[in-house]
């Protein structure tokens, strides 16, 4: 038994090393990775991406064609600064095991430059993703990004929100119950709305804001008319987060009698899921008839 111990003694130092030793490189690589990509990103040295930080192999896991090689990764990557101003990159969390990686990031910018051939568009974004890595001799040997694409286009304007044809049909449906409070809550602070030229109520042009609307357009129509109805109501999802909708109003005039029965076009504009801008088209010249005495 005695003889046994000093052997246990050994196995249990060498365990300790070991492991040690294991803890000391995931810590390295850890070190390494961030402070490269802090400067790649964050300060713009693009020239980070040599083979004293990456494998010459470099390989980035993509669909449909992996991105593999240095000159080849600095060329992807040269979107991002060439496309983004005012970055910021951050590593929410990142640990490892061996030679892998996990990292939680968040990458914020505005859009002001061509990128992977998206014109600007000045949109700001702000999306989290993760990235798996593999590391091999202290060098950054393979990548493979997972992110919500359709989140990130959305937010360069280039997708629109799938949502904004359900928004735009609540606010309708809200209208038609007399829920004005509902249809005001659709909008945003600082909506802009106008009326089509011509239409009587296009005078406050451009109505800025839920209230101005509220006052200018909503409280007219239930001044004027006995009943305001919107009719065979179309929607039409538009780049940009844009909604067309084709529509008739069929109305009568407390005024003088008049019963319409209008061809109208709506223009919706919409951000993060609010109002930010309306453009009507309508046949004025009834709704001229309806207002007169």
């Amino acid at each position: 038994m005695r003889k046994l111990l000093p052997i246990l003694f050994l196995f249990i130092v060498v365990c300790f090393l070991s492991c040690t030793s294991k803890d000391k490189q995931v810590a390295e690589n850890i070190k390494t990775y961030s402070n490269t990509w802090d400067g790649i990103i964050n300060a713009g040295k693009l020239e980070l991406i040599n083979d004293t930080h990456f494998d010459e192999r470099i390989t980035l896991l993509m669909n449909p064609e992996n991105i593999v090689g240095i000159k080849n990764v600095q060329d992807f990557y040269a979107n991002y600064l060439t496309g983004f101003t005012n970055i910021e990159f951050t590593i929410v969390d990142i640990f490892g095991q061996g030679d892998k990686i996990v990292k939680h990031w968040n990458f914020k910018g505005t859009h002001s430059g061509d990128f992977f051939g998206i014109p600007a568009t000045g949109k700001s974004v702000d999306i989290d993703g993760v990235t798996l890595v593999a590391m091999k001799n202290g060098k950054i040997t393979q990548e493979q990004d997972f992110l919500d694409n359709m989140a990130f286009m959305q937010q360069l304007g280039v997708l629109s929100n799938p949502n904004n044809i359900a928004t735009i049909d609540t606010l309708y449906k809200a209208f038609a119950a007399g829920d004005i409070p509902a249809v005001l809550a659709s909008m945003d602070p600082k909506v802009v709305w106008h009326e089509a030229e011509g239409n009587a109520y296009a005078d406050g042009n451009p109505y800025k804001g839920p209230e101005a609307v509220s006052n200018g357009v909503f409280a007219r129509i239930g001044k004027d008319y006995d009943y305001f109805n919107l009719a065979q109501i179309q929607l039409y999802e538009m780049a940009g987060n844009q909604i067309l909708a084709t529509l008739r109003y069929q109305a009568k005039s407390k005024k003088n009698g008049t019963v319409i029965d209008a061809q109208v076009a709506h223009h919706w504009f919409l951000k993060n899921g609010k109002v930010i801008g309306f453009q009507q088209y309508v046949d004025t010249k009834q709704l001229a008839k309806a207002v007169n005495k």
